[in-house]
């Protein structure tokens, strides 16, 4: 069965005027995603990635140090929701938070389980793109072939949840949790699409733990 491993880029610039570049920590990170590549010995892998430049600088940067010769396909759809957007949409104008990254974090879940939870919202559209854009790469898999794309926490989310049969309160607990630069497997079978790991970052243990970050 093909397998595709969902990456999540490195960590962005929080608090920088342009949040979708790489901090040099998010560097460092894709650099060990591409040795945990190199290990996991891919199978002639296709690669992918949307169309920000967090994704696509982790690809890079992954790609070169894991020494792969990948097929490369591009896809809006790995893209990450509008975090902006949803704040603005989802939570009162008044409400403030103490300017770290983790009290933004305790308003982005409010937000995103609010989109969720939101009938008349696009939630169902993200979601339902993410996981067509996982069906699409797996189907077009020649024999003998993995995958990996570089994408964002919210989108592994979506996937993950919907594979899982999760609502809200799961998706946004998925979201929460998803370390920068940790790999997610599913496999594709006559079944369909499985999951069997979530959120691995074993390659951020030891003398790397110092990499791990979740924002």
């Amino acid at each position: 069965m093909p397998a595709v491993l969902l990456v999540r880029h490195g960590q962005a610039s929080f608090g920088a005027d342009d949040y979708d570049v790489l901090s040099e920590v998010g560097r460092e990170q894709s650099a060990h995603v591409g040795a945990e590549l190199a290990r996991r010995r891919l199978r002639s892998p296709v690669a992918g990635w949307g169309s920000l430049r967090r994704q696509r600088d982790t690809a890079q940067i992954a790609v070169h140090a894991a020494g792969l010769a990948v097929n490369v396909v591009l896809d809006p759809r790995w893209n990450e929701y509008d975090h902006l957007d949803l704040l603005k949409r989802y939570v009162p104008p008044d409400s403030a938070h103490d300017g770290t990254s983790k009290g933004l974090q305790a308003l982005l879940d409010l937000a995103l389980a609010a989109w969720v939870e939101d009938d008349h919202g696009d939630w169902a559209a993200f979601a339902g793109g993410a996981r067509a854009a996982l069906d699409e790469l797996a189907a077009g898999l020649p024999s003998g072939r993995d995958a990996v794309v570089f994408t964002s926490g919210g989108v592994i989310a979506a996937v993950c949840g919907g594979l899982l049969g999760l609502g809200a309160d799961g998706v946004v607990a998925l979201n929460r949790v998803t370390a920068n630069g940790a790999i997610t497997k599913v496999v594709v079978g006559s079944r369909g699409a499985s999951l069997i790991s979530f959120n691995d970052h074993a390659h951020f243990e030891g003398d790397a733990r110092r990499l791990l970050t979740y924002r």
